[in-house]
């Protein structure tokens, strides 16, 4: 049994690794401000919380005291400083220093689709991605020169209680109120590129095996499911999902970049490319790991989960005024005779 602190811990990657950890037998402590709802999260009872911003690294060493840990698992860093903070305030005091960092890190644009954690880490299009990049490069300085205990995981596109699309998803519920009204969701490009969607249950079975692991130190995983799907796929089954018949309009992303600027990292850093993950080094760790919800089924668990409290059905109006003028600008485009969708 181990004591494990979570930073974060309660979103939709890291809510899953803690219930399990909990079934696991570990003894959970959870550093956050505490503002979710730990009934929404499905949190078990018996954990400890500590109340703190790690932004304020004074007030978080004072909650923190003089305890020690056998694992940190840091879910909420996103710049260097987070994590030259957290190397202040966990050398000498963890086993093991389990850094989040994303697949979005590796190589854009991509060269080759089949990617194995040795894949280069370059991404120009995506601030995000490139402050990861600089994350996990003070991870493993601080391993080299410091032996520091840090571990690098890459998740991917992972999903519970989101909705992984592409254009219009992740919390908001609008996409589903928008096929329940009969109107179209957007596809970038022609939807035949390649994706990857991992369900969290699955991402925290490979995860959680690494607790304790101590060869594991100064290594990176990426953790994702095996099934690829195209994005056609992906949104054909939500459709399923809801029940209602595909309803998608496809637009080329170059079109939805001119659209909206903001759609440069996500579409042309990450989800525009086809990428297939090889898992094999998880696997060699954490032997029997193995994804086992296929996205229909998980669509059913996000669908379920959304569907247990109204407070979550919320029909964002920006959100959609926002689609609405998206494809008012394609129609317009495709009036004057612009490409149908390759890219």
């Amino acid at each position: 049994m181990a004591s494990i602190l979570y930073l974060g811990g309660t979103g939709n990657i890291s809510a899953a690794s803690v219930r399990l950890a909990q079934t696991q037998g570990h003894r959970i402590t959870l550093l956050n401000r505490g503002q979710r709802d730990p009934a929404a999260l499905r949190l078990p009872p018996g954990i400890e919380w500590l109340r703190a911003d790690l932004h304020d690294e004074t007030a978080t060493a004072a909650v923190l005291g003089d305890r020690t840990f056998d694992i940190v698992a840091q879910f909420i860093a996103y710049r260097p400083a987070d994590v030259e903070r957290d190397i202040r305030l966990f050398t000498g005091r963890c086993g093991q220093y389990f850094f989040i960092s994303s697949a979005s890190a590796y190589e854009k644009p991509v060269r080759f689709p089949f990617i194995t954690e040795s894949h280069p880490l370059k991404n120009p299009f995506w601030s995000y991605s490139r402050d990861k990049i600089a994350c996990e490069d003070l991870c493993l300085r601080a391993y080299r020169d410091h032996n520091f205990p840090a571990i690098i995981v890459r998740p991917s596109h992972t999903y519970d209680t989101v909705w992984p699309l592409a254009i219009g998803g992740w919390t908001d519920f609008t996409p589903i109120a928008r096929l329940r009204r009969g109107q179209p969701l957007i596809v970038h490009g022609d939807g035949t590129s390649l994706w990857t969607l991992t369900h969290s249950e699955d991402f925290a079975t490979g995860f959680n095996g690494l607790f304790g692991h101590t060869a594991a130190v100064g290594h990176a995983f990426h953790i994702t499911s095996d099934e690829v799907l195209s994005w056609n796929q992906i949104y054909e089954t939500v459709c399923s999902t809801v029940g209602v018949p595909p309803n998608l309009v496809h637009i080329p992303t170059h079109a939805l970049i001119r659209m909206n600027p903001d759609f440069t990292g996500s579409l042309l850093g990450d989800k525009a490319h086809s990428i297939i993950f090889d898992n094999s080094k998880i696997k060699t760790f954490v032997p029997g790991f193995r994804a086992t919800i296929p996205f229909r089924e998980g669509c059913r668990r996000t669908l379920a989960w959304f569907q247990g409290d109204p407070a979550r059905q919320t029909d964002h109006p920006t959100s959609n005024t926002a689609l609405e003028r998206y494809l008012s600008i394609w129609n317009r485009m495709l009036a004057a005779g612009a490409d149908q969708p390759k890219s």
